[in-house]
């Protein structure tokens, strides 16, 4: 073996091209356009050139959209794993929520999040939430103790029409 062939085989080099990681230009190019088109669109909102995306709750405010239904209910976790939804004034159980349900896993998700910002304020289970169904069509959940608001018709009509059967009967959801 000559001294060239037992340099590259000391080295872990048995051939003789590069093994050095590189980028494609392109790749780079299309990265830092990105990045640069995000700046200056965040800059252009907050310098007022665009308008901001619209926010829900003061587009309904704005356009004095008023609630046709509502509810206030609590969500209890119990021992078999199933949440109990029930009306927060005098107890009465809305609905159970077993995991295996249509749309109770959406419900489940929903909880975790706003019971996780809840824990993270100091804020137990105790306080109501509020559910909504507007004069738009729209429909939010509105954790009482922390004033968040979520809008379910965002998560497409087959998750909100889960909550919408939360409201009590007759009323429009």
């Amino acid at each position: 073996m000559s001294h060239a062939q037992t340099h590259r085989h000391a080295h872990g080099h048995s051939h003789g091209h590069s093994h050095e990681n590189t980028v494609p230009r392109a790749a780079l190019i299309a990265a830092v356009s990105l990045v640069v088109l995000s700046v200056l669109l965040t800059a252009a909102v907050s310098l007022g050139f665009l308008e901001r995306e619209a926010v829900p709750q003061l587009e309904r405010e704005k356009a004095q959209v008023q609630a046709i239904a509502s509810r206030d209910i609590r969500f209890d976790d119990r021992e078999d794993g199933a949440v109990l939804i029930s009306d927060a004034h005098d107890g009465s159980s809305i609905a159970v929520i077993a995991t295996e349900t249509e749309g109770g896993g959406f419900i489940r998700g929903v909880m975790r999040g706003l019971a996780r910002e809840r824990r993270m304020h100091g804020i137990g289970a105790e306080p109501h939430f509020v559910l909504t169904s507007w004069e738009d069509g729209s429909l939010s959940l509105t954790d009482s103790a922390t004033g968040r608001m979520i809008e379910l018709g965002a998560f497409g009509a087959d998750n909100r029409a889960t909550f919408a059967e939360l409201l009590p009967e007759g009323e429009p959801s």
